[in-house]
């Protein structure tokens, strides 16, 4: 159990027996009257967000999530199938968990999955990660007087801005978070 003066973003809780992660807080107290706190929370399963108000000093269960470390194996229509390094178990995931990192999941690359009593609830990415680039259009020395880009699809099907000194066949580092080039690999 965890009170309302432990809350942090991120945390996942049981609450109204949904799985909901805290997307934001805020501690309200006023002049008179009690405190109390609102939070914002998005449901784990469907990604409904709620606001609400509780009062301070509530207690709510702290979802106990699971952390696997598995291998990219390859993807079936809307199915990504991995396989756990330990136990060699092969889940497979659906689309709609999976979601925006299938741009970057390369085969016999490792991600987390991170579950709840074996329902498999999000993949964790790396920062960043190294793809190939399959097309780009060649850069001309000139063309510019500073920074310029052009566009590049990766060996994954992710477009991505890159400078005009990148061609194809090229490894980049690509962050996952905003999904923009790093820099050459």
């Amino acid at each position: 159990m965890i009170s309302t003066g432990e809350l942090k973003k991120g945390l996942t809780i049981i609450y109204d027996n949904n799985l909901m992660r805290i997307v934001d807080f805020q501690h309200v107290k006023q002049g008179r009257g009690s405190a109390y706190v609102r939070l914002t929370l998005r449901n784990v399963r469907t990604g409904a967000t709620v606001n609400t108000t509780i009062q301070a000093g509530e207690k709510f269960p702290v979802a106990q999530l699971e952390k696997q470390v598995v291998q990219y194996l390859y993807r079936e229509e809307d199915n990504f199938y991995f396989m756990n390094t330990e136990t060699y178990d092969q889940p497979a995931v659906g689309l709609d968990i999976v979601g925006d990192a299938a741009s970057y999941l390369k085969e016999n690359e490792q991600v987390d999955l991170m579950t709840y009593e074996g329902e498999v609830l999000d993949i964790v990415l790396p920062p960043n990660v190294v793809l190939r680039v399959e097309q780009t259009e060649p850069g001309y020395k000139g063309d510019t007087a500073s920074g310029a880009v052009k566009p590049a699809i990766m060996e994954t099907g992710l477009r991505v801005t890159v400078p005009l000194f990148v061609n194809e066949g090229d490894e980049l580092r690509i962050d996952t978070r905003t999904g923009t080039y790093i820099e050459r690999a």
